[in-house]
């Protein structure tokens, strides 16, 4: 099926936008398959004009569009044409969907241990049509009201607090607007550790199987996560914008964590069934001041194309050592950057499909994976920091502040960034962008004599201004 490109997401972007989305899953219909009910509202720029909305089902079994129904046979790889739009548009499609097993879309599965079925979404990049039909593009947000019939055994999370309306019925609260590729449920009979801090519900989930440990685990981690929210709220000067927070620790992940919008996902592994080393109790406390972070930087404000994925990314990396170095009682966070977390950007730097943290074109949507790398993290990661020694940590800190308050519940890209954080400091940064964020490469530093030297790679040249703190012994 083709990947979405950015001219076609531009070019929809330009002509729709999306008021609602209502989404109706039935998820008691056993192992293989679920249902999908879908109604869109949305918005065209142009009466008479036609674009097309995303769509992977199993089986289509109605189509309408303002009331008038259309052909199923219309959708043809993962495409369903829309024509003669009216100025106000309501779409309703009713489908059957098929479960993955592979951690992408609506991923199904049987824990050995005691037999018993978990389901979570996972729709990055563009697993969403999946699960649901809709425009599937991160600049097209929208407020979800979702609604989930399970088997009544099972709780049943999602990105808005659930509210059982029936048995095995449950509803969702309707969310701020939201991306596509972060709409999530989780749903299952999960062992859950419930909390709360400063007004925000908290929740800490796993498999039955794993309940001893989690149990066990939950008040740490409870810990971090009230610490985390404390900083940045301090930090950002806004509040936390998803209602309660639950993070749901799932099996069978293919990533390390997803930061869904009031309910996180890491793979269950995080769970340690035995005793833990002071590292693995870090790395599991910095993922969650990652995903955290991201609650401001990706889920707040979005990037508007998969190009300025790094600017999710890099920021959340930076924010997690920072905030498990200040509150989380880890005093080695940074030590473990440097000696280890640098060194997945700087291989990704030396490989040949090397990449600037910035700017690399991404096509279409498949083609944006490429770039997800340690130079998207690690050594973004690493700029930002080289950014706050540049222009001071309280230009930054007001110049994001100021970036998240434009554009919340929207979307941003780099140039928006850079503005927001030049406003604040004072100063162009646009060559220091330029050189540091839009140029592949790493400079080698060098002592000669008791002189400073830089050296730029001679196949990425650039002229990097460096604010360094220099010691000696």
């Amino acid at each position: 099926m083709p990947s979405l490109t950015r001219s076609e997401a531009a070019t929809r972007a330009a002509l729709i936008t999306v008021d609602a989305m209502e989404v109706d899953l039935d998820l008691d219909r056993g192992p293989q398959v679920f249902g999908s009910r879908t109604t869109i509202r949305f918005t065209c720029r142009e009466a008479g004009a036609a674009t097309f909305v995303d769509l992977r089902a199993r089986e289509l079994h109605a189509l309408s569009l303002n009331g008038t129904g259309l052909d199923p046979e219309t959708a043809v790889d993962g495409r369903l044409t829309l024509t003669d739009l009216a100025t106000d548009n309501v779409l309703e499609v009713d489908a059957t969907m098929a479960y993955s097993h592979d951690g992408q879309g609506l991923h199904r599965s049987t824990d050995p241990a005691d037999g018993e079925d978990y389901v979570y979404g996972h729709l990055f990049l563009d697993a969403a049509p999946t699960v649901f039909a809709c425009f599937d593009q991160p600049d097209l947000k929208a407020p979800y009201s979702v609604t989930v019939t399970a088997p009544q055994e099972w709780t049943v999370l999602g990105n808005g607090g659930a509210t059982p309306v029936a048995p095995g019925r449950t509803e969702l609260a309707t969310t701020a607007p939201l991306a596509t590729y972060f709409v999530t449920v989780c749903a299952g009979p999960w062992a859950s550790v419930l909390g709360e801090h400063d007004g925000i519900p908290l929740g800490i989930h796993a498999r039955r199987s794993l309940e001893p440990y989690l149990r066990d685990q939950a008040p740490q981690m409870l810990d971090v996560t009230a610490a985390c929210f404390d900083h940045y709220h301090r930090l950002f000067g806004i509040r936390y914008p998803f209602g309660e927070y639950h993070q749901v620790f799932v099996p069978e992940f293919n990533a390390g964590a997803m930061e869904n919008p009031g309910c996180v996902t890491f793979r269950d592994q995080m769970i340690f069934r035995g005793a833990a080393t002071p590292d693995q109790v870090f790395q599991r406390s910095n993922t969650i001041a990652h995903e955290m972070a991201h609650m401001w930087f990706g889920d707040l404000v979005t990037m508007r194309w998969w190009d300025d994925l790094w600017l999710n990314e890099s920021f959340a990396e930076y924010m997690a050592y920072r905030t498990t170095s200040a509150v989380g009682g880890f005093d080695e966070a940074w030590v473990e950057f440097g000696v280890i977390r640098k060194l997945w950007g700087y291989a990704a730097e030396r490989a040949p499909s090397t990449h600037p943290v910035a700017g690399s074109p991404a096509p279409d949507a498949h083609s944006a994976l490429g770039n997800f790398d340690g130079i998207s993290y690690a050594k973004g990661a690493s700029v930002l920091r080289q950014l706050i020694a540049h222009i001071g940590d309280e230009a930054f800190v007001a110049g994001v502040g100021e970036y998240l308050r434009s554009h919340a519940f929207a979307n941003g890209e780099l140039a928006e960034f850079i503005a927001s954080i030049e406003a604040s400091a004072g100063r162009s940064l646009t060559a220091w962008s330029a050189a540091w964020l839009e140029t592949a490469g790493a400079d080698r530093i060098g002592l000669d004599g008791d002189v400073l030297t830089r050296l730029a790679p001679a196949d990425h040249p650039a002229d990097r201004p460096h604010t360094l703190d220099v010691a000696a012994f």
